[in-house]
């Protein structure tokens, strides 16, 4: 069946790949974006479609469309990029899904909301399921997105019981693909980038500490899976190939053939010492386990960031890893 799509923050890096899908499929599909970290030249093909629709707008300010489902993605998500303004970030996770399930409830329309493993702090549990409380300092320097993000679930969560809202939440761990943007402050976008120009890979931290990294393409089939579940309550969308961060700045020398060697720096504040998701709840519920593997992944991510021809010359200086 074909749907009325809305995608807060949809010209973001998932959003953008999600709504790509969504119009491929015939639906008619609405992005709302402010653009502080999204780009119109993520969808700008799509905007000739006729079942495509984007508009600027910070989601923090009530809007109003006639949808079926709601992806509510609006946020920023690098650490560089939510730290920034950190009361902007709150206010986006807090407000901005208000706004949306305010939408929800006058449309009738199913929401999904987009939460992040950043809710599991530095884990106390590893793999990290979703019966696990978290571990978050509320007063830390990555506490206004983590701790948005907990707002978020719960107002989801009692705006279901309160209104019979059709909500799903999703909590999206470490994702990379085409679209990331190049100066996000991200592994994978720094290593990749630093590695083209043959530039020192600046691992912060031992290189020891371990992530998990799933392509946006097998995240963006498991939203849409989720979407037509009957789950309501939080479901892990990740990868659980776990390495280190060291091997994945080997990988990507070998995959682009850089002449960079590596340094070492400084491990970020509060930076978690290990990663992963426990799937089994999305493989039992949807089916779905991620089908591209990191070394794929990286090959088709570096052509992306090779196709926007980016020289030396026109870098910004990248800062720390956000993992």
């Amino acid at each position: 069946m074909k749907r009325k799509v809305l995608i807060t923050g949809g010209a973001g890096f998932i959003g953008s790949n999600l709504a790509e899908r969504l119009v491929n499929e015939g639906h008619s599909v609405i992005v709302l974006d402010s653009f502080i970290t999204g780009s119109v030249n993520n969808v700008r093909h799509l905007i000739e479609r006729d079942n495509f629709q984007i508009f600027k707008h910070d989601v923090t300010k009530p809007y109003d469309v006639e949808v079926d489902y709601i992806y509510n993605m609006a946020c920023p998500a690098s650490p560089i990029h939510y730290q920034l303004n950190p009361l902007k970030t709150l206010l986006t996770c807090i407000h901005g899904t208000i706004n949306a399930l305010n939408l929800a409830m006058k449309n009738k329309a199913r929401i999904l909301h987009t939460s992040t493993s950043e809710i599991y702090g530095e884990p106390a549990e590893h793999p990290q399921s979703e019966q696990s409380w978290g571990n978050v300092n509320s007063v830390g320097p990555r506490s206004c997105y983590a701790e948005g993000k907990r707002i978020a679930e719960t107002l989801l969560v009692n705006y279901s019981k309160e209104y019979d809202i059709d909500i799903r939440i999703v909590r999206i761990f470490n994702t990379y693909g085409p679209r990331m943007q190049v100066d996000d402050g991200r592994v994978i976008s720094n290593f990749i980038m630093q590695a083209l120009r043959n530039e020192p890979i600046t691992i912060y931290g031992t290189g020891m500490q371990t992530r998990s990294f799933c392509f946006v393409d097998d995240l963006v089939e498991g939203l849409v899976r989720l979407m037509e579940s009957d789950y309501r309550l939080p479901v892990n969308l990740g990868c659980p190939d776990e390495r280190t961060i060291k091997d994945i700045a080997e990988l990507v020398i070998q995959i682009t053939n850089s002449c960079s060697n590596i340094i070492y720096g400084p491990v970020p504040e509060e930076d978690p010492v290990r990663r992963k998701p426990d799937i089994s709840l999305a493989n039992k519920l949807l089916g779905w386990v991620p089908k591209v593997d990191i070394r794929e992944g990286l090959h088709l991510t570096t052509n992306y960031f090779q196709s926007l021809n980016i020289t030396h010359n026109q870098s910004r200086e990248v800062v720390l890893n956000g993992l």
